[in-house]
């Protein structure tokens, strides 16, 4: 199909129509710098960036003030661990982390790492969620931060965060969590989660490539990090560089709607995922469905098809856009280092995809999905069979 059914919504959303037209003004009429607020094309944009702060703000449950926007949640996870970790070198150098954060965290914690920071990586259960214990017991004197994730971008589970924030409330240490793919998709509020640095992604969330945010908190221990960007001083000096106005408005739109609609848009997707889980279930044998049952992100669904090769299974789903493993990953002979952590052979995490279910997917779009998968995954055990059948054939000696 030139058109394939969209199915890939961890990996980006389309932006959505009510955001791109609040956008579209700040391209070519409202163009000002809002770093210049000496005539009224600078004011005008200034306005529009303190009201997309807000609103970015209100989604967490955080002050305007506490909202740095950044080029995307990557520009922020390394932001909040580079940042976090150098600012308060003097108090310790050991961060604590997990098996199964996206790349854009242990990415950033590899390079402390080099720095001569001692970092902690904790393992997970069969589910993917880490021990709120193991964390405590992973904590030293010599500890200064935690970075755990919302929700984990490829199998959907939910951290225990309230439980990770409250020990690391107790302990002082800094606490920071990845929330690129829940946010908009459950509640989230930082004073309950007692979250110290918080990562935003609008490309997540129905807004546009190329923007993000930081919460950074502005009292107790968290009340300052070290910058990575030098030049203008934007963004109370934690980000230099002239503000994407266009994007900033989109990203603030994005999570004006993601909280307009955050009590049915999560059921909606749950029923949807439901019924695609129900499908492939009935329709195939052996499935394994991967993460928590029940603390998970209402529209992901990750299924392993043993027995089957991978790189054919993604090739031959031609009419639906899925993913095999992290998008960052596409492309990589590697599987997925979440599918490991969480006990898969290699041959079951190549063979794992993931179907991401999002605001403008339909019921029909779905039960098409389903019924397209369990045709393709069927042909494709017949064809496996049939070579291991004819690969243990013993020949018949002649004459």
């Amino acid at each position: 199909m030139d058109n394939p059914i969209y199915l890939d919504n961890n990996s980006t959303t389309p932006v959505d129509p009510v955001v791109l037209e609040a956008m579209l003004p700040y391209f070519t009429k409202h163009f000002g710098n809002p770093s210049n607020a000496t005539h009224a094309h600078g004011e005008r944009a200034s306005g529009a960036v303190e009201g997309a702060r807000e609103q970015v703000a209100s989604i967490i449950g955080a002050r305007p003030r506490e909202i740095v926007f950044t080029s995307g949640a990557t520009e922020s996870n390394n932001l909040a661990i580079l940042g976090a970790a150098r600012r308060y070198r003097s108090r310790g150098n050991h961060v604590v982390t997990t098996s199964v954060e996206h790349k854009a965290v242990l990415g950033p914690i590899r390079e402390l790492e080099r720095e001569g920071f001692l970092v902690t990586v904790l393992g997970v259960d069969s589910t993917g969620r880490v021990s709120p214990q193991g964390v405590a017991d992973a904590i030293t004197e010599r500890t200064l931060l935690v970075s755990v994730m919302t929700a984990n971008n490829e199998i959907g589970t939910l951290q225990p965060i309230d439980e990770i924030g409250r020990i690391c409330c107790e302990r002082g240490i800094l606490f920071h969590t990845d929330a690129a793919q829940a946010l908009g998709k459950i509640h989230i509020d930082v004073e309950m989660l007692r979250v110290d640095l918080l990562s935003i992604s609008a490309h997540k969330m129905y807004g546009p490539k190329g923007v993000g945010a930081l919460y950074v908190r502005s009292n107790g221990a968290g009340s300052s990090i070290e910058s990575l960007v030098y030049g203008g001083g934007q963004e109370n000096g934690l980000r230099s560089g002239t503000l994407p106005v266009p994007n900033i408005v989109g990203l603030g739109v994005a999570c004006q709607l993601a909280c307009d609609h955050l009590t049915t848009e999560p059921l909606r997707l749950q029923e949807l995922k439901r019924r695609l889980r129900d499908s492939l279930l009935g329709g195939l044998q052996n499935l394994q469905i991967h993460g928590h049952p029940s603390e998970h992100l209402p529209g992901l669904l990750s299924v392993g098809f043993p027995a089957i090769d991978g790189d054919a299974l993604i090739h031959s789903l031609s009419e639906i856009a899925v993913s095999q493993g992290a998008s960052c990953s596409s492309g990589s002979f590697e599987p997925s280092h979440v599918l490991l952590a969480i006990g898969l052979s290699d041959d079951l995490a190549r063979a794992t995809i993931r179907f991401g279910i999002g605001r403008f997917t339909t019921a029909e779009e779905v039960d098409y999905a389903a019924a397209y998968t369990v045709r393709i995954v069927r042909r494709l055990q017949d064809l496996f069979a049939d070579r291991s059948l004819k690969a243990t054939r013993i020949p018949v000696p002649q004459g």
